[in-house]
Formats: structure tokens, C-alpha cells, sequence
């Protein structure tokens, strides 16, 4: 019986034929570089002439390949100075933000401390206040013109007692709480306060008007001697407050007097001074005789 045939299958031969293809290929590779070195050593010029041409081919590949990079660098510091600018935005508009607020700040403490200084320095020597407060809100646009103060009984203020601001006459304390009082504004129509023209002893009473203004009623009736830009101050008359506090400006010309507007306003007050109700002293007391009991 004959033996069988030795068969080798198609990948085998493929497998060889690609095992002798790349023997072929390396020592082609072997012959050439030792071509060149041979070459470089002999004549270098002619190496250097194949150098040059193998940077020539290899040129353009090697600026597409720059361009490549040089675009990608570009986005990636387009993108990154973008996200940069907008966080540094950020940064700045919040330091922009606080410096404003504190600026803001600044100015009220410094609006606070003025008020303060004037209310110090519009007091006379002999009347000390009774306390400071706040005035915390106002009826404005009530017929009944009252104020609300942030002092009341524990600070000593009592119904009766003058509230002044730094400009002028506020009104009087009309009733009070713990820490907190009601104050009857100037301009209340049951407001009255015994008032005389500054630069001389033209005397009248004000009364509010519950819009605003004040009306100066002469007591002396006859001629008006008022003029427009008058200014009217607290007499004394009466007591309950002392003489030569501010309290309006003539306006307008009346048959028997002038409607004034108050030089302080109560929407634009924020501290304001509580002085004790002002007794005039009489220089005639009466003493009993020897032998007359005392009343």
C-alpha cells in the first residue's frame, strides 16, 4: 500500500512565503544603512545631500504636524483664557461688590456720626437731654401727624418732654411704653408751641395744619410785619420748652399771621434728643408771713 502524500496547507506556505519576504526586507535595510555609513565616512557631503533629502520628504509631514499642534495649542489657550477671564470677572465683580457695600458703609457710619455731633453740639450748657434715641417710623400721610421713638420709660423719657433733631423742633413725647414712645409731631393739628420771630419779640403761636406746614397766628393783631424767610423760634412762654429752639420758616403771607414750613423733618431724622420739660425760674416766689400757715 503506497504511503500518503505530505501535504502542507495554503497558511503554511503563506506563513513562509512572509517569513522569507521579511528576511528580504532586512537585510535590504542591513545593505542600505551599511551603504550610507560606508558613505558618511568616505564622503560626507554626499550623506549630508541625502540627509536633506530625507528632511525634504519628511517636511511636510512635519508642518502638518506643527499646524496640527499649533491649532490645538491655540484652542486649548483660547479655552483656558476664556475660562480665566471669566473666573478673574467673577473675582472682580465681588471685590467690586464689597468695596461698594463697603463704601456704602463707610458713608453711613460717617452720615451717623454726624448727626450725632450736631445733636451734641446744638445742646446749651445748662439743658443736658435726657437720652438720644431713633426715630424708628412716622405717620406722613395721616391727618394725625405722630412719630414713634426708639427711647421710652426705662431711659427716663416722660409724656410731655421736647424731642428735637439736629435742625429743629420735632414735637413732644405724647405717651410713652418701656422702650418706646409716641411723639405728637409739630405739624399734628393739636400741636400748639409759643414761638416768636427770631431777629426780634414778634410773638405768635404755632399750630400744625396735619399737611405739613405750620400756621403762625400773631397775638398782637394789626399791621402783619411777617415777610417771606422769616424764621420763627420757641419763646419760653409757657415752659414745657426752653427759648430759642428752631421751629419754621414764613412761606406764605396770612391776614393774621404766615403758614411756615418746619425746618425739621421727621422723615429725614433719624437721631433726635429728648430734653427735659423747661421750667422758667419766676423771680417772685411766694413765701408765707411769720404767722400765716403755709398752703
Amino acid at each position: 500500500m503506497a504511503p500518503p502524500t505530505i501535504r502542507r496547507s495554503g497558511h503554511s506556505r503563506k506563513a513562509q512565503v512572509s517569513a522569507f519576504t521579511g528576511y528580504l526586507v532586512a537585510a535590504a535595510g542591513a545593505a542600505i544603512g551599511a551603504i550610507l555609513l560606508v558613505l558618511s565616512l568616505w564622503k560626507p557631503q554626499s550623506a549630508a545631500e541625502v540627509r536633506g533629502v530625507a528632511t525634504d520628504v519628511a517636511a511636510p509631514a512635519g508642518q502638518a504636524g506643527g499646524m496640527a499642534r499649533g491649532g490645538i495649542l491655540g484652542i486649548y489657550d483660547t479655552v483656558t483664557g476664556y475660562i480665566n477671564a471669566g473666573n478673574q470677572n467673577i473675582r472682580l465683580r465681588r471685590e467690586a461688590e464689597a468695596a461698594r457695600i463697603e463704601m456704602v458703609e463707610a458713608k453711613a457710619i460717617e452720615a451717623e456720626n454726624r448727626h450725632l455731633k450736631q445733636l451734641l453740639d446744638m445742646q446749651e450748657a445748662e439743658i443736658k437731654p435726657v437720652a438720644y434715641g431713633r426715630l424708628v417710623g412716622s405717620t406722613s400721610a395721616s391727618t394725625r401727624r405722630f412719630a414713634y421713638l426708639s427711647a421710652g420709660a426705662n431711659q427716663g423719657v416722660e409724656p410731655g418732654m421736647p424731642v428735637l433733631a439736629p435742625t429743629g423742633l420735632v414735637g413732644r413725647v405724647l405717651e410713652t411704653g418701656r422702650s418706646s414712645a409716641r411723639v405728637l409731631l409739630l405739624t399734628d393739628g393739636a400741636s400748639m408751641v409759643p414761638v416768636r420771630r427770631a431777629e426780634d419779640e414778634v410773638v405768635a403761636f404755632s399750630e400744625g395744619r396735619a399737611d405739613g406746614s405750620l400756621r403762625m397766628r400773631l397775638i398782637n393783631l394789626g399791621i402783619n410785619p411777617l415777610a417771606k424767610g422769616d424764621v420763627f423760634v420757641t419763646s419760653g412762654a409757657g415752659g414745657v420748652y426752653r427759648p430759642g429752639i428752631p421751629v419754621g420758616v414764613v412761606d406764605r403771607i396770612t391776614r393774621d399771621g404766615a403758614i411756615a414750613k418746619p425746618l425739621s423733618n421727621p422723615a429725614a431724622t433719624i437721631y433726635v434728643a429728648i430734653e427735659p420739660i423747661w421750667a422758667p425760674e419766676t423771680e417772685d416766689v411766694f413765701t408765707p408771713a411769720p404767722n400765716e400757715p403755709a398752703e
